[in-house]
This record gives C-alpha cells, structure tokens and sequence, in this order.
C-alpha cells in the first residue's frame, strides 16, 4: 500500500469535522451579537477569518512536520522577536498586544503560544536530563521569556497558558511527578512576589472574583463584565432564545461589552439555552479525546509531545474561558477557540488542528533515533 493512501486512510475525519462544527457555532454566535449590540460587521471580518483558515490548515497538514520540527528554535526566537514590537506601537485599551497591519492587527502572542510547543517538543526529544531537577531549568526558561513578554503587555489571560502546557508536555515526556509539584509549590510560595507585581487592573479583575454578588444593580467597574455574562447565560434559559425566544425586551439586560470576543459563550447560552453550552462542551471535549488519541498512536517524540502541547493549550483555554462567564476564574481577556472573533487567534489554532491532522497521518513515518523511554 502506498504511502499516501496510508496518509488517506488515518486522515482524522471527526476531528475535522467537529473543528467545522465549532466554527459554524463561533458565526452562529456572533450573528446573535451583532443582533443584540448592532452589526458591526464582525460576522462578515469572521467569515473572511474563517475562509482564510482552511489554506492555514491544508498548509499545516500537507508540509511534513518533520520540516516544522527542524525549524522549532528559529520559529520560536522570531516569536520572541514579534513580541517586543508591540511595545513600539501606540497603545489600544492601554495594551500593547498587538501589531497594525493596515486594515487588520496582528497579535504576535498567538504566533508565540504555537512555536513555543514547537520549540519545546524539540528541546525534549531524544533527552532524558529532564528526569532530574536540574534538567528542568532550560524548559522552565524558554517559558517564562515569553510569559514575562506577554505579561507586560498586559495580558494576563494569555500569559497563563504556557505553564499548564509546559507541564502536560513535561509529563508526557517523562518528567517525574514529584518534580513537577515541588516546582509547583514554590510557584505558590511567590505568588505574594507576584501579586506585587500585578497592575491595578489585574488585581482588580481577581479581587472581583471574590466579592460578586448575584441579583440586585450591575455594579461597575470589573464586576460590571461578570455580572452581565451571568445575566446572559441566564436569559437563555434552558433551549435558548431560538426556540423559546427572548426572555426579555429589556435591551439593557442583554449589554455585555466584548460579547463577540472573550464572552461569546454567553451568546451560545442565550441563543442555544444550556443544551446549546452542553453540546459545544461536548464537542471540545470530543477534540481533546482525537487530540490524545493521535498523540498515543504517534511514535515519533517530537509529533506526540506537539499534540499533547496543542490538546493542552485548547483545553486550557477552554476552562479558562468558560470559568470567567460564570464566575468560576477572574476575566482575563481569554478567547474561545474557534468561536471568538480575532483573525490571529483562528488562524493560529486552525494551523495548530492542521498539525495535529498532520501528526495523525504520519505516526511513524518521521521516526529518527530512539522513541520514548518512559
């Protein structure tokens, strides 16, 4: 049998579709947005968005990644690079995140969140020094460049994803465990360090976490955002307004600012009610189940340790994102994969499922030295 009927044959059809399924979602969703706040345009920028991830992720999957992997620390400093130039643009929101191209922005933290899992993979292929404390050094640097970068933006949200990944990727390389929550303590012995550092509105956004109220007058300030994200998911009620309409002609009850970016979640509740929530969480998880599942067929170190990086980072997201709407995590200003409007974020993560399809096709064909010890 031919190599690329072998390619045909493990070619992940219901990864592919659920990546579709989410992204029809994410429009079904933001059409809801621009009804409740006024169009904007955005479904249609999204539209583009979504087109344009389709080449992002045929390119991701045809080129060998084995071509991706010789080229991880050179993709991975140029990120770093990319990350130091929004410092020398003007401020939006008083952030610098991202770069003016023309009629679009381009948010080089997406860029970096990718080629860092690269970088990382190909750091601890073929090694075993990770076993030991001191080996761990190395991984823990190139993650707090990055961090630090993105941290100062500010962006918290983002900067929180690199740690959870590094350690899932540090686990499925054979890191030993006890290393892992020893590191983990001392992290949580300098967070007051790090709570020093925090800006104001960082600090704002956690202590609101802490002090919400349900019922009564939107308050202001942080506290606004979570009080009408819950609101909204709670006029969907159970089926959402499609089926039994509006709960309310009420327009204010429905103003909730960002809805079509960090909370467009709560657009899925108001519009599919709980069933709708339940079923998109239903298909992430579907996600990461044929993302693990590639990376336990893969033989190749470099393929298994991007797609546990790349199943790590979306799940994070994920719990991340859906936590803030309901007042479970602090807002932190954390997309939804393949549902939020942002052109980087999709086109990114598209790419990424687009390695992952690659991976899957090649479990073994990129083999070079030894598998796995552990």
């Amino acid at each position: 049998m031919s190599e690329t009927v072998i390619r045909w044959n493990r070619l992940p059809w219901l990864l592919i579709a659920v990546q579709v399924a989410l992204m029809g979602v994410g429009l079904g969703a933001i059409a809801r947005g621009d009804e409740l706040a006024g169009d904007s345009g955005l479904f249609q920028r999204q539209m583009v968005w979504v087109v344009l991830s389709i080449p992002a992720t045929i390119i991701a999957a045809v080129i060998p990644y084995r071509l991706w992997r010789m080229q991880g620390y050179t993709l991975f400093v140029i990120s770093l690079l990319l990350l130091i130039v929004p410092y020398f643009m003007p401020a939006r929101g008083g952030a610098h995140r991202w770069i003016p191209l023309g009629p679009i922005n381009f948010q080089p933290s997406e860029v970096a969140k990718l080629t860092f899992m690269m970088a990382i993979a190909q750091y601890l292929m073929f090694r075993n020094n990770y076993r030991k404390i001191w080996g761990l050094i190395v991984p823990f640097a190139m993650t707090l460049i990055p961090m630090g970068l993105i941290l100062r933006e500010p962006d918290l949200g983002t900067s929180l994803l690199f740690l959870p990944v590094l350690f899932s990727m540090l686990f499925a390389a054979g890191a030993r465990w006890k290393h892992l929550l020893l590191i983990c303590i001392l992290g949580a012995s300098v967070m007051p360090v790090g709570w020093k550092f925090m800006s104001a509105e960082q600090k704002s956004r956690v202590t609101t976490l802490f002090t919400q109220k349900d019922g009564g007058p939107a308050p202001r300030g942080d506290g606004y955002h979570l009080h009408q994200s819950k609101q909204m998911m709670a006029l969907g009620g159970i089926w959402g307004s499609d089926i039994s309409g509006p709960a309310t002609d009420d327009e204010y009850l429905y103003h909730l600012p960002a809805s079509r970016t960090d909370f467009v979640f709560c657009l899925v509740g108001e519009r599919w009610g709980l069933w709708g929530c339940l079923i998109v969480i239903g298909l992430y998880l579907t996600l990461f189940a044929q993302g693990l599942k590639i990376a336990s067929n893969t033989h190749e170190p470099f393929g298994r340790l991007l797609a546990v990086g790349i199943v790590a980072i979306l799940a994070t997201q994920l719990l991340i994102n859906t936590g803030m709407t309901i007042g479970l995590t602090p807002i932190t200003g954390l997309t939804l994969p393949l549902l939020s409007y942002g052109g980087s974020s999709m086109l990114m993560i598209s790419a990424s499922l687009g390695l992952l399809i690659n991976i899957a096709m090649r479990p073994g064909f990129e083999v070079s030295g030894e598998t796995f010890r552990y």
